[in-house]
Parts: structure tokens; C-alpha cells; sequence
């Protein structure tokens, strides 16, 4: 009689399980082994992908390549969970880089796009937008000084108006153009 039950439950779970899920270890041409859900002949759903460099990628698969949400890692160190679309980061995510740095923030295929915050090793900062990788538009960046810049950032330089102040307060306000200030604010 437990037999039956048991057998009657087992056979019950297995009937709820999705009929397009099948679960799989593969071991691809170029060494990357993937286990994990399968849908017609690709990674589809829950899975872990492993590189033969020892990169790892745990995660949501969609037609083969991670999409949803993830965490992927690298031998170098690099460390980034976030959302992933058609196998790159894009949407929200945290980069953990080598040597202390970290990101965090909006991606777009793979780069920082968008609003973001990047602390860097030596602990300085930035919060503010970002382009193709790098602060670009409004935004603060603080050095590891203390030494302050609020304003205009293009590729990833003071640009436009902002105002810069250094670790004891001093204050500069006016026009920035590839880094350097280059003129007062009139008014």
C-alpha cells in the first residue's frame, strides 16, 4: 500500500513537470559544457554553462544564449550578476571587476549605459549617467582625495558646466571641456 502511494505521487509530479523541459548534460564543440533545460535541441530555461578557461555562466537560457537573469564570471576576476540579453549584460546588474572596482547599474549590450554608480579601486567614484562604458552626461565624480566634480561628463571627462572642489573647499564654477576648466560661468 505505501508503495502504491508513493509510486501514484511520483508518477502525479512527473505528469506536472512542463513536456517541453528536458534536463541535459552536453559537452559542446569548443569545450563549453552546459547543464541544464532544454527546449527543441538548445539551452532554453535553468542552466550552467562552464567554459574549458573555467568562465562560468549560471543562470536563464533562451535559445541557447543567457538571457534573463544570470551571473557570469571569468578567470580574470570579473564577476557580473544582472539581467543578460541574447548573452550579453543588458538592464540592471552589478559588475564586481578585477582589483576592487564595481559597477552598478543600468547595461546595454555589455557596456554601462544609462544611470550608474563606478567605484574604483582607489576609491574614488562616480554616480551619475553613462555611455558606451564610460560617464557621460550629468553626474558627480568624487576623487580618493575627497576632491569633488558636479557636472557635464563626456567620454568620461569634465564637459560643459560644473563646478569642481577641491579636498579643503575651494570651489571653481564655469566651463570644462575634455577635463580642463577653460572659462567662468557668465551671467
Amino acid at each position: 500500500m505505501v508503495k502504491r502511494i508513493c509510486v501514484a505521487q511520483l508518477l502525479s509530479l512527473l505528469l506536472c513537470l512542463p513536456a517541453y523541459a528536458e534536463y541535459k548534460t552536453l559537452t559542446g564543440p569548443d569545450g563549453v559544457k552546459y547543464e541544464g533545460e532544454f527546449k527543441d535541441g538548445v539551452p532554453n530555461g535553468p542552466g550552467t554553462a562552464t567554459r574549458p578557461d573555467g568562465g562560468t555562466y549560471v543562470g536563464e537560457f533562451k535559445n541557447g544564449l543567457p538571457d534573463g537573469q544570470g551571473t557570469s564570471t571569468t578567470p580574470e576576476g570579473l564577476k557580473y550578476t544582472g539581467e543578460f540579453k541574447k548573452g550579453v549584460p543588458d538592464g540592471q546588474g552589478i559588475a564586481a571587476l578585477p582589483g576592487g572596482g564595481k559597477y552598478e547599474g543600468e547595461f546595454k549590450d555589455g557596456k554601462p549605459n544609462g544611470q550608474g554608480t563606478m567605484t574604483y579601486p582607489d576609491g574614488g567614484k562616480y554616480t551619475g549617467e553613462f555611455k558606451d562604458g564610460k560617464p557621460n552626461g550629468q553626474g558627480t565624480a568624487t576623487g580618493p582625495d575627497g576632491g569633488t566634480f558636479v557636472g557635464g561628463f563626456k567620454d568620461g571627462k569634465p564637459d560643459g558646466r560644473g563646478t569642481a572642489t577641491t579636498p579643503g573647499g575651494k570651489t571653481q564654477t564655469g566651463n570644462y571641456k575634455d577635463g580642463k576648466y577653460v572659462s567662468p560661468l557668465v551671467k
